[in-house]
């Protein structure tokens, strides 16, 4: 759910993958103690806005205006990951509302899930069908983020990442 920390564990993760990972995480605006947007950031080091309250976008998430050219890089780098072979692991955050808006983004994420590199990805846990499509996949293993779980789950992904690609 919003707010557990999602962004939080696969931000840990990548800083504990280092150069094995690629992809992004999207990461809140906030002005005066109020979230006003959203800002996608690559493993790679490249930002874009890709919605806020000012935005007079057609794509709406409630309050938020969805500007779609904001998910380009990240859509980038997962493509680029995907041709090169490498990184060993791929981090998609998030799977959610504002980004299945974006042309390309859920045939990008179909895409890295059948490459042979492992997807790390929050997913939005209100019912929507591609979400919900993805949480039955059999090669899914559904994780909730919780306030319990959160601050040990980095490490516990790491752990399994490094068996299942023989780094341990």
């Amino acid at each position: 759910m919003p707010g557990a920390g999602k962004t939080t564990v696969v931000v840990r993760l990548a800083h504990l993958l280092g150069p094995l990972a690629a992809g992004f995480y999207t990461a809140e605006i906030r002005a005066g103690g109020k979230r006003v947007g959203f800002e996608v950031v690559t493993l790679g080091g490249k930002k874009d806005l890709l919605a806020h309250v000012s935005f007079s976008s057609p794509k709406r998430v409630g309050k938020y205006g969805v500007r779609p050219e904001g998910l380009k890089e990240a859509l980038r780098e997962i493509e680029h990951a995907l041709q090169a072979g490498v990184p060993r692991c791929l981090i998609i955050d998030e799977i959610g509302k504002m980004e299945l808006l974006v042309p390309g983004f859920a045939e990008a994420v179909l895409k890295a899930l059948e490459a042979p590199v492992p997807v790390v990805a929050t997913v939005l846990a209100r019912p929507h069908p591609f979400a919900d499509a993805l949480k039955r996949r059999p090669d899914a293993q559904v994780i909730e983020v919780t306030g319990e779980n959160r601050n040990d789950l980095p490490r516990r992904l790491y752990d399994a990442l490094a068996a299942l690609l023989g780094l341990r």
